[in-house]
């Protein structure tokens, strides 16, 4: 499932290739015919990410919400001004750049999007170029009331870090005896976060995943925000997700985000050495590393299942 920094990429490429632009929506699959029906010949005022979900507002007051969950995707394609539009969503391997089709999108002798392949559960059209989504978990019309209403029901969004976010995950995330890993892929706890960034903020600031809430301190549960929206803010800017310093890595590939507790802060990566060059096997600290050594001090990162999903971390790093 996309993490929340592929969402808000998502949302920024809709704005970018769409915003302000009256649409033609359509639904070559036909489960979405009716609501494609209601916003069809409308305008795109805005599109806008919180979480994992998406929420795309058009100028009569109606609010598409889309959910891409496990197996959703969408698909761009378009001329010029499509360039650098990027296919996101499944199925692609997590560490993955978010790239460009160059068959597709940015193409100069656009004629119009091609014919509907496989399950198109949506279709959006402008005079530039096309968006086809895939597999969706939701994808709804609702109302801007409805659309609050279903914002309301998640966390706050670590990206998006309205003046009281950062205040209110500390108090959700205290109140709870459940255990701090287990509470971080609560998207009414923390809105965005997955099974990566779970594991690798953890890590990164040493704490043992299965502490509670309740014993959390608040400078810890405050970091716990601080160093997730760092490395989302840089996921967003790299389409990838990268967690590693420089200095962890063996290949000495790109630029370093900087640990949590070494006082070092996120640095823009460069045309010399961009992140995006970092390989996969490099970018990560424990995520998907079980048995192998613990960049820091060389213990076998361990895994286990927790809530059905897989937990990664090292037991000398973050013991007790």
């Amino acid at each position: 499932m996309p993490e929340g920094h592929s969402v808000h990429r998502l949302a920024r490429q809709f704005q970018d290739v769409f915003g302000g632009a009256r649409l033609a929506v359509s639904s070559p699959q036909g489960k979405f015919a009716a609501g494609a029906a209601k916003i069809d010949g409308h305008v795109l005022d805005t599109a806008q990410a919180h979480g994992k979900q998406m929420f795309l507002y058009f100028s009569h007051d109606l609010v598409m919400r889309v959910h891409l969950g496990l197996y959703g995707a969408w698909d761009f394609g378009g001329d010029s001004t499509f360039a650098g539009a990027s296919s996101i969503g499944a199925p692609r391997r997590i560490g993955e750049q978010e790239v460009a089709d160059d068959d597709r999108g940015g193409r100069g002798d656009y004629a119009g999007p091609p014919e509907p392949k496989g399950a198109v559960r949506v279709r959006l059209v402008s005079e530039h170029g096309w968006a086809d989504l895939r597999g969706p978990t939701a994808c709804e019309v609702v109302t801007p009331a409805e659309a609050i209403a279903a914002r309301n029901k998640l966390g706050p969004d670590p990206l998006n870090n309205g003046p009281s976010d950062s205040a209110e995950f500390v108090r959700r995330i205290r109140k709870s005896s459940t255990s701090i890993a287990g509470q971080l892929m609560k998207q009414d706890v923390l809105a965005g976060v997955g099974n990566v960034y779970r594991a690798e903020v953890l890590f990164r600031l040493g704490l043992d995943p299965m502490l509670p809430g309740t014993s959390l301190q608040g400078e810890e549960a405050q970091a716990l925000w601080d160093d997730t929206a760092l490395i989302m803010a840089d996921g967003v800017r790299d389409g990838r997700i990268i967690t590693t310093e420089l200095c962890d890595r063996p290949s000495g590939l790109g630029v370093g985000v900087g640990h949590a507790g070494s006082g070092a802060t996120s640095v823009a990566a460069t045309p010399s050495r961009p992140n995006q060059d970092v390989p996969v096997e490099d970018a990560h600290y424990v995520y998907k590393r079980e048995g192998l050594p613990c960049r820091h001090c060389g213990t076998e990162i361990a895994m286990k299942e927790l809530g059905g999903r897989k937990l990664y971390w090292c037991p000398a790093c973050q013991g007790d």
